[in-house]
């Protein structure tokens, strides 16, 4: 039976729960119902297109309908949609296992599939905590970790607990297990009180008094390296992230790198931690692996850390860890074929293109009234909303200014989501430079009449 419009919407507010969604408000409006996507356009069952200004929550790399990755899925359908991995193989998995070996940082020759970002960090923090109990030369002591705050990495109950973002985390706090919390690297909002002319990167040397006090008992430090995405896209100074694997070498600390919302290019290298040559123990994948098309995630690790866990069954050194759906065929078969249109000659340079275009297309907000800062790495951008430029001014949260402006570039066809008030744009890596500056047009229209006197 075919369902109206009016009854889809209904069922819509009677049954769907949707994430991150205050129920009660969405209830009130009428939600748009995506039915067709083509390139960088979502399309709603009114017919309207809009741009999809963040990649469908950061994940849809190469466009929407991409015919190599619908024939790559097709193609795989005609042999098995699912098989477990819990003693058996296949070979979309096999080969794509070999090929995340082959082009991640150096070191990384052993990958466990998941099918989350949360499930994949879930992973990184169980493989590291085991990794000290049963390893040739036993360190019991090291149950704990380091995070910064601001981190997000995940909605799991051990992921939410390496987690620094309040207004996602505070609720739960009764059922999280404590860490040690470093300082952000954030140069606009310093967690120190520090000024950008002022700061010798003292978040960095916190972190270096925590590790010198705590060593013993810490198993790995977990950061997302040069951005810290749910937290405002948060861009690290050069320089940290490289420090940090060094102190955790020196204080004899695993280095787990998150790169959920980071990794596959969307910083301008394939992975961010390339930026500045860091292997870290455990690399944690997720979103872009499929381009945005089917749940998928990867956790890497050394062989150091690998060779802990083997031994005889009496010995349970076994990671005893699992999902139904991980390494599914029809997401490794998109994922190979994903990683393939990545060696296209020009990709990168095309890449660096885009970020440059995307860069000088913003210029014009730099000087906006209610601007504060705007961060960008690659095609990853937050433009901070603030009153008053003058006074640092935050608006109250009760204005839901990012909401609002959102709301607004909607009505000009333009799909994106704010955290707070930072408006986060992270368009496809797909998009040309010409849908690229009229996104940014959208969203300097949207401002202006979000902040003008008559609606401010």
């Amino acid at each position: 039976m075919n369902a109206s419009r009016k009854q889809l919407l209904q069922w819509d507010r009677d049954h769907l729960w949707h994430p991150f969604t205050q129920m009660s408000t969405y209830a009130s409006e009428e939600p748009l119902i995506i039915t067709h996507a083509h390139g960088c356009y979502l399309v709603d069952d009114q017919g309207n297109e809009y741009l999809d200004g963040t990649s469908s929550l950061w994940c849809n790399i190469h466009g929407h309908r991409h015919q190599a990755l619908d024939q790559a899925l097709c193609d795989q359908l005609d042999q098995v949609a699912h098989s477990t991995l819990l003693g058996l193989s296949h070979e979309p998995a096999i080969r794509l296992a070999r090929k995340l070996t082959e082009i991640a940082p150096e070191g990384l020759s052993h990958v466990f599939f998941s099918d989350s970002g949360a499930t994949a960090v879930e992973v990184a923090l169980k493989m590291a905590f085991q990794y000290w109990q049963q390893r040739s030369d036993p360190r019991p002591d090291k149950t704990k970790f380091v995070t910064l705050n601001g981190a997000y990495h995940g909605d799991t109950i051990g992921a939410v607990s390496v987690g620094g973002v309040d207004r996602f985390h505070n609720m739960f706090s009764p059922l999280l297990f404590d860490v040690h919390q470093a300082p952000q690297p954030h140069c606009y909002r310093c967690p120190l009180g520090l000024t950008r002319e002022h700061c010798k990167m003292d978040c960095f040397l916190e972190l270096d008094r925590i590790l010198e006090q705590h060593h013993d008992e810490i198993a790995a430090i977990i950061l997302e390296p040069i951005v810290q995405g749910a937290s405002g896209m948060i861009v690290a100074p050069d320089g940290y992230l490289s420090q940090v694997r060094s102190l955790a070498t020196q204080y004899d600390t695993l280095l787990i790198a998150d790169e959920v919302a980071v990794g596959f290019g969307r910083t301008g290298t394939m992975f961010a931690c390339q930026h500045e040559n860091v292997s870290p123990d455990l690399l944690c994948l997720g979103k872009g692996i499929t381009a945005g098309y089917l749940p998928l995630a990867a956790t890497l690790a050394t062989d150091e850390l690998f060779s802990a866990f083997l031994g005889t069954p009496s010995e349970s050194k076994t990671f005893y860890h699992g999902h139904t759906y991980s390494g599914n065929p029809l997401a490794t078969a998109v994922a190979l074929e994903n990683l393939k249109l990545f060696e296209q000659k020009t990709f990168f340079s095309d890449l660096k293109e885009k970020a440059a275009v995307l860069k000088t297309s913003l210029k014009p907000l730099k000087s906006h009234p209610h601007i504060g800062d705007i961060r960008q790495k690659g095609l990853i951008v937050g433009i901070e909303l603030i009153h008053c430029v003058e006074t640092n001014q935050a608006y109250c949260v009760s204005e839901q200014m990012g909401v609002k402006v959102c709301q607004q570039a909607r009505e000009h066809g333009l799909i994106i989501r704010p955290l707070g008030d930072v408006l986060v744009l992270m368009p496809p890596l797909s998009m040309e430079n010409e849908q690229i500056q009229h996104m940014c047009q959208i969203v300097h229209r949207s401002i202006d009449s979000i902040t003008s006197p008559t609606n401010a």
